[in-house]
């Protein structure tokens, strides 16, 4: 019988993995009567995150959100974290008596994944993007010591990601964010070898890397490259950076602890890690091979 239910939403939602590592983390901590399953909310056609959630019913303690519904679960919650409110997006609703709260996990992953990766604190870093994920990535860098961050765009930078960039003192003399143009792989490339992290929020299918004109001869092997991205990996950035000596990092890394945090949220135990670490990696396969 079930008596606690849980779930992920997203648009697309269909490749998500958090039903692997949620399902495990239950198993592994003794769960019974816990489900956790997807949900195709957000989309063009699809039921609106609001709707959604006043449709659940009382067994329902928590859901992690993907895009397009990070800030619309930040809207309805009746409370939020600190962090959440700071970056502007949750990807996680927990519930409790008078309604849901918001939380944002996501900064928590990167930073858990670059310490993985042997990051100290970092003086320079390079984020590609600058949706929401990108702010979860200010904010992770921050807490490492970063302020020199530099954000690889096609155009202008968002408005809430430049607002928490001077927040968090990375701006220029002006108090503008500084950026690179992703349109000129030779300057992105120069920017990530100057830089000891590289975190690229950009979704899958974003054609950077080599075949995108990026230099094969820039020098990498001081940087670390975070790529948010864990489906068709590895990508074509990924390839790029791992050739030219990079310590790549892929995205199931990052999915990996932000789930973790949210186990930890909806359950209110530590989040059992090796476990929820060894279904991911079943379920990935070869996949990770070129990591």
């Amino acid at each position: 019988m079930l008596t606690h239910r849980a779930g992920v939403v997203g648009a697309p939602v269909e490749h998500s993995l958090s039903p692997v590592l949620h399902r495990a983390a239950y198993a592994a901590l003794g769960l019974t009567g816990w489900s956790y399953e997807r949900f195709r909310i957000g989309g063009e056609g699809d039921l609106d995150l609001r709707t959604f959630v006043e449709d659940l019913g009382g067994d329902w303690v928590g859901l992690s959100v993907t895009m397009p519904n990070k800030e619309p679960a930040l809207e309805l919650a009746v409370a939020a974290t600190e962090q959440a409110r700071r970056i502007g997006a949750a990807n996680t609703l927990v519930r409790r008596e008078d309604g849901w709260v918001a939380a944002n996990t996501d900064p928590d992953g990167i930073v858990e994944s670059l310490l993985e990766a042997g990051v100290g604190t970092v003086r320079r870093a390079v984020v590609l993007g600058s949706g929401a994920t990108a702010r979860s990535a200010l904010d992770a860098l921050a807490r490492l010591g970063c302020r020199e961050v530099r954000l690889a765009v096609r155009g202008e930078v968002r408005p809430p990601t430049a607002a928490l960039a001077a927040r968090l003192g990375m701006t220029d003399g002006r108090g503008e964010p500084v950026t690179v143009r992703l349109g000129d792989p030779g300057a992105v490339s120069r920017a990530c070898a100057e830089s000891a992290v590289v975190v690229s929020t950009l979704p899958a299918g974003s054609p950077l890397g080599a075949e995108a004109g990026f230099d094969p001869e820039t020098d990498l092997t001081s940087t670390v490259l975070l790529d948010a991205v864990y489906a068709d990996w590895p990508t074509p950035l990924a390839r790029w950076a791992g050739a030219c000596g990079a310590r790549v990092v892929p995205g199931s890394e990052m999915l990996l602890h932000q789930a973790a945090a949210q186990v930890e949220l909806m359950t209110g135990r530590s989040a059992p890690v090796e476990a929820m670490r060894a279904a991911l990696t079943e379920a990935l396969g070869s996949r990770l091979s070129c990591r």
